[in-house]
């Protein structure tokens, strides 16, 4: 038997969580965490990024155009949560041990642990009741050279375990992704 829920639950809303980075107006990096980030085509594949309430970052994006989503893994999740629960107009911040340099061809700042990175530029914004989508062109993915061939080629599954996402499901609760399962499996 099945009962229905408010719509408001976020019991179940598994997403990949991402770092988004931009510049503040001081030229100081800003990181964010979030998780609304899925793809669309609009001539070319797109990345369409929903931030909810106000942020500084939020306010980057809007005031810059462009940002960075850099992949969160285990081993940025620490880092990623500080980003996430810290707010960026505290000015002591981004005062943490985290190896940060610029996009190759956006001027956004990257978390150099990040195995995937998209550099993006904002093509349209679409400001909603309580938060704001930006549908973006990508504009470079920065990967770490052993996952390079395999996403050039587009040959095969990407090793996900490998890159390690973190994956929330919603209420602050996280998960490690990684073991490949055929959709023939069960029959």
């Amino acid at each position: 038997m099945k009962v229905s829920l408010s719509n408001s639950t976020t019991a179940y809303s598994p997403q990949a969580f991402y770092t988004y980075g931009t510049y503040k107006e001081d030229g100081t990096p800003n990181f964010g965490l979030f998780c609304w980030l899925s793809f669309c085509l609009d001539g070319e594949r797109c990345v369409i990024a929903c931030i909810g309430g106000e942020k500084l970052t939020k306010d980057r994006i809007r005031a810059n155009g462009c940002f960075s989503a850099n992949l969160v893994t285990e081993e940025l999740l620490p880092l990623a949560n500080y980003f996430g629960n810290k707010s960026g107009y505290e000015p002591d911040k981004m005062q943490v041990d985290a190896a940060i340099s610029k996009g190759r061809v956006l001027d956004v700042p990257i978390l150099e642990k990040s195995p995937w990175i998209f550099e993006l530029e904002v093509k349209q914004s679409i400001p909603l009741d309580g938060s704001e989508i930006f549908i973006c062109k990508i504009r470079n993915i920065l990967v770490e050279e052993q996952f390079a061939e395999k996403a050039r080629e587009d040959k095969g599954p990407m090793p996900i375990n490998e890159l390690k996402p973190v994956v929330g499901w919603g209420g602050g609760t996280f998960f490690k992704v990684g073991e490949q399962i055929s959709p023939d499996a069960q029959r």
